[in-house]
């Protein structure tokens, strides 16, 4: 297991960043990896344990991205870590249509109880969000024995061909790129901070836009699934106004449209819920689930009706590594930590401490636009003076300042100028505070 005594939670800052030692191996970097590969943070990391990252150099960086929202639990959680281990003792490897194990079972059993809905579920395990949605995809597409699919402005679901389809944003993530899969459809995606409406009827107006969409551009008996984030990732943190979903979810089940939630990024306790879904009571017939679940192996999941995932036949899905035994170890470790250390709660907690850091923030700044999102994902748009011109230059100034004195966060926003906020639920309250500290000064020297 990990020596914990040897990554403190502390923030610590001996070099500059990149030190001397990532420097050097950053080079190599540059040399024997491709020049499509992007870095957030130009550090070479030696060790991590819960929110805190040691590079070569000796730097501990406090992790407020969690590798985007994947080591929910911590960095190298102990139940992880320990399963992990006892599992490669006893057998790494042997494709579970080829010969199942117990624990890939485990971890559907796990998925079909405390997913949304209290009807029959099966799962199946794959190794990436972006795999997952596909075969979430198939399988609408085969259960309902219709093509079109429905998604959203500002959606990111992933960078394969399919899925590049689906997810909105061109650079950089498929720029040069295609063709793209057809039978794909984009509709608009109440954004509350830049909607041009009437606010106090967003959602009204917006079921109504997309609705019309749907029946007179597409028609509604066309329509496999609508696919949605329930709150988007990439797209900036855009939590969807009060009603949406559910009025969503209604116009699904009354035209016989599979509703699918993309949980990828929102799912595992991050939103203070353990799907984010559950804070309107809106129940899928389909949930997408990775990042979050495998604790840092790479795990993903379809989890849906019964009747809907039994409609493929026999072959049509798996594939080598899905539901790999070392990854279904781990998430069971993580299903354990979740429960054992009530992180749901901590979720919340958490979101109270950003909230009313990053609000004041907003009240000194006033390059922050907004603040916005629940529990412990949550984020901050950042604007010219005095209007709501996206303003990207300030946000790499922010960004840059929060590198160079040991706090990692992340980036994200259609346009560009979203800071966006994934601490591991296990984060110390004071270590989240003076992450928020280096952030405040940040802004102050802007």
């Amino acid at each position: 297991m990990i020596d914990t005594d040897a990554v403190p939670q502390v923030r610590r800052v001996v070099t500059a960043i990149p030190g001397p030692k990532s420097a050097e191996v950053l080079k190599r970097r540059t040399e024997a990896t491709s020049g499509g590969l992007g870095m957030a943070f130009p550090v070479i990391v030696e060790k991590a344990h819960d929110a805190i990252i040691l590079d070569i150099d000796g730097n501990q960086i406090i992790d407020l991205g969690a590798g985007i929202g994947v080591t929910n639990v911590g960095n190298s959680a102990p139940r992880v870590v320990e399963r992990v281990i006892a599992q490669v003792q006893q057998f790494t490897h042997t494709n579970f249509t080829t010969a199942p194990y117990e624990n890939y079972i485990e971890v559907c059993e796990w998925l079909n109880k405390n997913t949304p809905g209290k009807f029959a579920k099966k799962s199946v395990l794959v190794n990436s969000g972006a795999e997952a949605v596909e075969n979430a995809i198939k399988i609408a597409r085969h259960f309902t024995k219709r093509q079109a699919i429905v998604v959203f402005e500002h959606a990111y679901h992933g960078r394969t061909n399919l899925t590049m389809a689906l997810t909105a944003k061109n650079m950089p993530y498929k720029e040069g790129f295609g063709p793209f899969a057809n039978e794909v459809y984009r509709v608009p995606m109440p954004y509350s901070y830049r909607y041009e409406g009437n606010l106090a009827k967003i959602t009204e107006e917006s079921l109504e836009h997309i609705i019309h969409k749907i029946e007179k551009e597409i028609g509604a008996k066309n329509v496999a699934a609508i696919l949605i984030e329930p709150i988007q990732g990439e797209g900036g943190f855009i939590v969807p106004p009060k009603g949406f979903l559910p009025g969503l979810q209604k116009f699904a089940n009354e035209n016989h449209v599979l509703f699918i939630a993309d949980e990828v990024q929102s799912g595992f306790a991050r939103t203070g819920n353990l799907f984010a879904c559950e804070d309107e009571n809106v129940v899928p017939d389909m949930v997408i689930t990775a990042k979050g679940i495998g604790g840092g192996l790479p795990l993903a999941a379809v989890t849906g009706r019964a009747d809907v995932m039994d409609s493929s036949h026999v072959g049509g899905l798996g594939g080598t590594y899905g539901g790999n035994p070392l990854a279904c170890a781990a998430a069971l470790g993580v299903f354990e930590t979740i429960e054992e250390e009530k992180l749901v709660d901590r979720a919340r907690l958490i979101g109270g401490i950003l909230t009313a850091r990053l609000t004041e923030m907003k009240n000194k700044y006033s390059v922050i636009g907004e603040v916005r999102g629940r529990g412990a994902m949550q984020a901050i748009e950042l604007v010219k003076a005095g209007s709501k011109e996206p303003n990207p230059e300030a946000m790499a100034k922010v960004i840059k300042h929060c590198q160079q004195n040991g706090v990692l966060i992340l980036t994200a926003g259609t346009y560009g100028n979203v800071i966006r906020f994934l601490p591991p639920l296990v984060i110390t309250e004071a270590l989240l505070n003076d992450a928020l500290d280096v952030l405040d000064a940040g802004f102050a020297a802007l």
